[in-house]
């Protein structure tokens, strides 16, 4: 998996839930609320006021290295 600003959390969480980790960095704790699964990883970093590329490359680093 390739996290892009399009990629739903819900997605990432059911790829991977160790990716959980960096939502809760950001502060997003609500990762079982049906809205914050069904949104893109751009609209929550907006929300949180995050840097949304970071977090991208966070996520696919941590990916990656389980590859």
């Amino acid at each position: 998996m390739v996290v892009t600003r399009e990629t739903l959390i819900g997605d990432i969480l059911d790829f991977d839930t160790g990716t959980a980790k960096f939502f809760f960095e950001m502060g997003m704790h609500c990762l079982g609320c049906p809205h914050s699964r069904g949104e893109s990883i751009e609209d929550a970093c907006a929300v949180h006021g995050t840097d949304v590329e970071e977090l991208i490359k966070n996520i696919n680093d941590y990916l990656a290295s389980k590859a």
